[in-house]
This record gives structure tokens, sequence and C-alpha cells, in this order.
């Protein structure tokens, strides 16, 4: 398994009884291996603060917000779209047997650990790639919607049932 681009290991033995408190800073190497994970144009920031905690048993408790500067391309245009985001998460780790069966919807996401460390980065980095927006669209965007249909054809066909019978 190769190395995250953002990867900061918190080793499990410096989660005591206090939480372990960090803030995190991408590199601009890291930001240009993210940028290209994330098929974005840049990004220009990424920080974090980040608290891990200890819970009962063998499981964790990571909480943590981020902010981040990227542009991204817009899906109709190409053209680049500047954006901002600043999000807060939390997943609770454990030993793979630990995993709830029934897990809470509104409960924190669980992660099983299956190393002697927890990689905050990598966290961070994959809740960022799931908050950017999946279709950026530029306000100067438009989209036809009104095109022709063909005249033959099985989206003529169907634009007559749409539409009902021409007069």
């Amino acid at each position: 398994m190769s190395t995250p681009e953002f990867s900061r290991l918190v080793p499990l033995a410096r989660i005591g009884a206090e939480p372990f408190r960090q803030q995190i800073t991408a590199t601009e190497g890291e930001r240009e291996a993210l940028a290209r994970r994330f098929d974005l144009v840049s990004l220009d920031r990424l920080t974090a603060d980040i608290e891990v905690t200890r819970q009962r048993g063998d499981t964790l408790l990571l909480r943590a917000s981020y902010e981040a500067t990227f542009v991204q391309e817009c899906a109709v245009t190409l053209d680049p779209i500047e954006g901002v985001l600043a999000e807060s998460f939390a997943l609770c780790y454990g030993p793979p047997e630990a995993e709830p069966s029934n897990p809470d919807p509104e409960g924190e996401a669980f992660e099983p650990l299956t190393s002697d460390a927890v990689d905050v980065g990598e966290a961070v980095a994959q809740e960022f790639s799931l908050a950017l927006p999946v279709f950026p669209r530029s306000p100067d965007a438009a989209i036809e919607l009104d095109a022709p249909v063909p005249e033959t054809g099985p989206f003529a066909a169907l634009e007559r049932l749409i539409r009902g019978p021409s007069k």
C-alpha cells in the first residue's frame, strides 16, 4: 500500500487519558498531489485542527475541522471556479471486531484500526474529497435545455409522448 499524499500519523501510544491535539497543514507538494488525486485545477490551502481522544475499550474518536481553498473546472464551460470549504467531522476508530453491527446513521462513521497509528491527514483528505462539489458550475454557465429533437428515432417518439400530439 502506498503512502497517502497528506499523511500525518498519530501513534496510538501518544493518545493517553488527555486528548491529543494538533494543527496540520498540507505542504505545496502535498496540495499538488491531492489536486491531481481529486481532479482539481489547484488546491491552494488545506489546514485542519484535529483532536483524538481515547474512548471506552480500544476505540478512539477523531474530531477535526478543516479549511480549504481550491479551484475546480466548471462542468459546463471548463472555466476555473474558485471554491472554499470549512467543515467539521468525527470518526470512530477501533479494532475491526468493535465495529457496530447496526451503526447509528446519525453517529460517527467507524474506521477499523489496522496498524499502531491513526492517519489523521488521510482522514482529512478523504472528508475534503467527499465535501467537494460533484458538478461545479460557473454562475455564467448556461445549459441549452430546449435543444431541437430529431424528427425521427427513439427520442422523437419520446418527445411526442411528452409533448402530446401536434396541432
